[in-house]
This record gives structure tokens, C-alpha cells and sequence, in this order.
């Protein structure tokens, strides 16, 4: 962190830089769980944003790689055009504007598939795909979430569709366009692969444990019947998609599923810190100049306030990284325009020093900054353009 500090010093602050070494790292250990399970990999584009980073995952961890899960229409366009040909938007959208993104993808070459998880999603995409004269691949988001007959419901509000029944008949209906075409399911087991094994205090948590036990059987019982159920109907999907960079064991030990999606691992932003199993190296960090020292022990740093989406709270705030020991004030936090951190006992930084921060999730950080400078051996190896620095921005 040392040597990252000194050379993002030497230019313009705020910057973002990657550490090359722990981010093939990063990548090198997910494409080998991957690979003993026996399934393909499938990136997720929301954890890294930036198509050059998303080229240097997918070419370093080689033929376990399928292809690129995105989350706007607009940019599952602007990556077929980049060179990716395997692509699923796992976000459904009406807009017809986002339907002829897609339908232009695929009519340029590129298998670009939307995900639906309601019947009334599909008219738009049909009515894109016979004006640019193709066809768009459909998958069907399954809700792997835990239920309880009581209404208890343990995961995140994504598809309606938690049986096997609705997904075939849901296929049938995609099937049955012959501007679609059913590609696949997919399902993600945010009770287990979002859910961090130890507590903010990094104690280990007892309910995460449980629920992810109880958790797994249920999950892979529900892919087995949706599988079971197409292929009895004459629509066996071509992809069974599943996981997340944190159920890469789990997902991998399912049999229904043939492809895993990760994306947060190969960045590892600091909540990941909070898993168990997963080696990972911190490779992005950024750093905000020392513009003020407001009293002994305590500096300002200019900007900062990167906050992550979620459940508000401290976890979700920037992790002071360097110098070694620094915290954030627990009545400021990260701020808009200035963020004060508490320096460690005997450390003293001047005006215009930097500090280092980890921040919460992976792929958040690139809306904040135009590049990433990727670092190596001391050096600045490449500056590569972040979606924003690209002009893009699909969210927000």
C-alpha cells in the first residue's frame, strides 16, 4: 500500500488505482473453484465497469470463462460491440428504447439475451427483435429465496417465480414467440452467496451460519424440479446460471447448475473482507489528499463520500487502508466534499499526503472516477477508462 500511496501522490486527487498482482490473483482463484466444479464462469459487469478490465478477467482466466453478465441494456450493446459475444442482461426492463439494444446486439452477431420473470416483460422484446428482423434469447429469473409456509421470507425481492410450474409455462410462452427464443434460467441465492459470514466486528455469526445451511438444500432442490420440469416439457435450457463470488463453493456443488456468476471477487471491496473461504486480495483502493489537520491525530482529506448501496450503515462506508491503523469518525463518516480520519498513535501526514481507501462493494467506485490506474512493480502499467471515463452511464 506503500509504494500505491507514493505513486498516486505524484498526480492528480482523487484517484483510483488497481493492483494488478492481487487482482489476477483474485481472478486466478475464482476461474479455479470454478474450474473444480466443473461449471463455466460468468462475469458480472456491475462489479467491475470498465470494459478493459472486464477483457483482462476474461482473458486471464481463460476457456472457464462463458461470457458476461450485464445489468443495462445500454451496456450489454456497448460490450457486444467491444469484442463480448456471450451476454445476459439479468435485470428485466419494458423500455422499448432497451429492447432494440438488444435486438441490435444480437442482429450485429453477438447472443445477447434478455431476463424476464413475468409474461407481460416479453411484448416489447418480441416487437424489437422482428423490427431489426432476429431473435433475442430469453432466461428466466427464479427467486431462490428461503420461505417458510408461516410467509417468512429470507432473501432478496427479485423474480415472483418460486416454483417450478410458473417458470415452465413462463417458458412455454417465450417458446412459443417466434421472435424468442427460451435460452435458460438463472437464480441468485442472495441468502447465501450475499451474505457475509462474519459480523461488522469480523465475530462469527451464528444466524448467517444457519441460514445458510438450511438455505442450500432448499436451493438446489428448487433448481433441480425447475430443470426437471422443462426438460419434461421439451425446453431444457441451455444455461442453468447461479451464484455469486460469495457461494462459489456452494453454487459449484450443485448439480443443476452449469454456469457460476462472479464479479466482486476480483476487485474485493471490503465487505467481502467478511467471508469465509475466500482468499482474496484487496486490489482497488483510491486516495484523497490531506487538506486539513484540525487537531493532533486528525486530518481532513479532500472528497471521499463513496458510499455503497444497501442497508445504510457503517459497513457501507469507505475503510481507511494506509496509513495502516487510520479510522474514520463515527459522527462524521465519509463526506461529500471532506472526510476526516483519525491517524494511529506516533503517525503524523503533512498537507497534500494521501490516504488510502477500500471501498464496500467492487464495481460502485468506477461511477466516481474516469480511470483506474493499474499498478505493478511500483509503476503505473496502464491507465484504463472506467464507463464513466468511457462517457457511459447506465444507472447512475
Amino acid at each position: 500500500m506503500d509504494a500505491i500511496a507514493k505513486l498516486l501522490a505524484d498526480g492528480p486527487l482523487p484517484a483510483a488505482a488497481v493492483d494488478l498482482d492481487a487482482f489476477e490473483a483474485n481472478v486466478d482463484l475464482v476461474a479455479a473453484a470454478v474450474r473444480r466444479a466443473g461449471k463455466r464462469l460468468r462475469l458480472a459487469s456491475k462489479s467491475i465497469r470498465s470494459v478493459a478490465l472486464l477483457a483482462r478477467a476474461r482473458d486471464r482466466a481463460g476457456d472457464v470463462v462463458r461470457g458476461v453478465m450485464t445489468y443495462a441494456a445500454a451496456e450489454t450493446e456497448l460490450l457486444a460491440r467491444a469484442g463480448f459475444r456471450d451476454l445476459v442482461l439479468a435485470y428485466p426492463t419494458v423500455l422499448p428504447a432497451d429492447a432494440a439494444e438488444l435486438a441490435a446486439a444480437n442482429a450485429a452477431g453477438a447472443l445477447a439475451a434478455a431476463t424476464v420473470d413475468d409474461a407481460d416483460q416479453l411484448p416489447p422484446l418480441a416487437a424489437a427483435a422482428r423490427d431489426a428482423g432476429t431473435r433475442i434469447p430469453v432466461v428466466i429469473d427464479v427467486d431462490m429465496s428461503l420461505r417458510s409456509a408461516g410467509g417468512l421470507h429470507l432473501g432478496v425481492r427479485r423474480s415472483p417465480l418460486h416454483a417450478a410450474a410458473p417458470v415452465v409455462e413462463l417458458a412455454a410462452r417465450i417458446a412459443s414467440d417466434p421472435a424468442l427464443r427460451f435460452h435458460g434460467v438463472m437464480g441468485y441465492e442472495a441468502q447465501i452467496a450475499g451474505l457475509p459470514d462474519r459480523s461488522p466486528g469480523h465475530f462469527p455469526s451464528p444466524s448467517s451460519f444457519l441460514l445458510k445451511r438450511f438455505s442450500r438444500p432448499a436451493v438446489a432442490a428448487l433448481r433441480a424440479a425447475v430443470v426437471a420440469a422443462l426438460g419434461a416439457r421439451g425446453l431444457a435450457p441451455t444455461i442453468v446460471n447461479g451464484g455469486g463470488s460469495g457461494s462459489l463453493e456452494s453454487t459449484g456443488a450443485d448439480p443443476a447448475v452449469d454456469e457460476i456468476t462472479a464479479g466482486s471477487a476480483f476487485l474485493a471491496g471490503h465487505l467481502f473482507d467478511r467471508y469465509l473461504g475466500l482468499d482474496l486480495r484487496p486490489s482497488l483502493v483510491f486516495a484523497l489528499q490531506v487538506a486539513r489537520r484540525p487537531a493532533p491525530g486528525i486530518v481532513t482529506c479532500h472528497g471521499g463520500g463513496y458510499v455503497a448501496s444497501g442497508a445504510a450503515g457503517p459497513d457501507r462506508l469507505p475503510l481507511p487502508v494506509w496509513p495502516p491503523g487510520a479510522r474514520l469518525l463515527p459522527l462524521e463518516g465519509a463526506g461529500e466534499v471532506q472526510t476526516p480520519v483519525r491517524l494511529p498513535p506516533g503517525v503524523e501526514l503533512g498537507l497534500g499526503d494521501v490516504v488510502l481507501f477500500r471501498h464496500a462493494k467492487s464495481g460502485e467506485l468506477a461511477e466516481h472516477f474516469p480511470e483506474y490506474r493499474l499498478v505493478r512493480n511500483g509503476r503505473v502499467e496502464e491507465r484504463v477508462a472506467t464507463y464513466r471515463g468511457d462517457g457511459r452511464c447506465f444507472l447512475g
